[in-house]
């Protein structure tokens, strides 16, 4: 395992304040690239709840910021925005280690997130599940 330490790309930031700032889009899919020392945008979409999970790959992690609307207890519509460490278990080892390595820098990069969640599979992103953690 090297001993370099992970960047984030200028377009990380760029897209989430997109994101922010305008609603032609609700989802940003980050990606490390292929030396697992950069975090690029991989996509920006306006995606349904179904396809935001459909766009994750089955053996590859991922971060996702998703702008998750949903109805609070109190009857409230609210809208937060949820940063996804997509972590499946068929993941190689070293893909692992990295994106969580860069899961903690992104915390503290990304601004206005939150809810953070870990998810190994699907239905840890169940639309239920990220509301109730949202609350």
């Amino acid at each position: 395992m090297s001993s370099r330490s992970t960047t984030v790309d200028d377009s990380c930031l760029g897209a989430l304040q997109e994101l922010k700032g305008r609603r032609e889009i609700n989802t940003v899919v980050y990606r490390l690239n292929e030396p697992l020392d950069t975090v690029v945008v991989e996509s920006q979409a306006n995606f349904t709840h179904e396809e935001m999970l459909e766009s994750l790959p089955a053996d590859e992690p991922r971060f996702v910021v998703y702008d998750l609307h949903f109805a609070a207890p109190d009857g409230s519509r609210r809208n937060d925005l949820v940063l996804i460490l997509w972590m499946p278990d068929g993941a190689p080892p070293a893909h692992k280690l990295a994106y969580s390595s860069a899961y903690r820098l992104l915390q503290g990069l990304l601004d206005g997130i939150q809810v953070t969640v870990l998810a190994t599979n699907v239905s840890d992103l169940a639309y239920n599940e990220l509301a109730s953690q949202a609350v």
